[in-house]
């Protein structure tokens, strides 16, 4: 089997194993603080756990907004995405997680130490598969819950809507905060 991680549209196995991928290191990495780190930390790591994944939809919101409808290539490729909404475009797995790495845990690391980049990392993790899961629901699955069809709504109006809105996949907050909804 042949990988190409380089390129825009991705086969139907690489795509799943970026999922399979990231639950794994999500799985991982939660269970590595919970064998590893100080006991009297982990409502310190609970908590930072959860600003991580905070940061993410904050971060999400940014990335669609400013770089993927802003920055050349991402926005040729991201318009890519926008004409065929079905196709296995993403994020290669090998860009997303170095991102991750040296922007995320890396800076945290050497600022503040290991078990509150783990914590912070993993909830960026969580939120970045999240994220990846609930766009791929968005575009591929049909449901009957009421939250996914929620985003399926405000995600078609970002699809369809001439003027630029509706920028967060998770979340709405950030474009009620920025006043990009329709």
């Amino acid at each position: 089997m042949h990988f190409n991680f380089f390129k825009l549209e991705h086969s139907k196995a690489a795509y799943q194993t970026d999922f399979a991928l990231y639950a794994i290191l999500v799985v991982a990495l939660a269970v590595f603080l919970l064998k590893n780190s100080p006991q009297a930390q982990w409502f310190e790591i609970g908590v930072l756990t959860l600003i991580g994944l905070i940061s993410w939809t904050a971060i999400e919101y940014a990335l669609h907004r400013f770089v993927l409808h802003g920055l050349q290539p991402f926005h040729r490729w991201h318009e890519e995405h926008h004409r065929r909404p079905t196709a296995l475009i993403f994020t290669p797995t090998i860009l997303s997680a170095t991102l991750i790495g040296t922007l995320v845990f890396i800076p945290v690391l050497l600022l503040v130490g290991l078990w509150i980049a783990c914590a912070f990392t993993l909830g960026i993790l969580i939120g970045y598969l999240a994220y990846t899961v609930t766009h791929h629901a968005i575009h591929h699955w049909h449901t009957d819950s009421a939250w996914l069809k929620q985003r399926k709504r405000w995600h078609a109006l970002h699809h369809h809507i001439k003027r630029p809105s509706c920028y967060g996949v998770t979340s709405s907050f950030w474009d009620y905060v920025f006043d990009t909804t329709t």
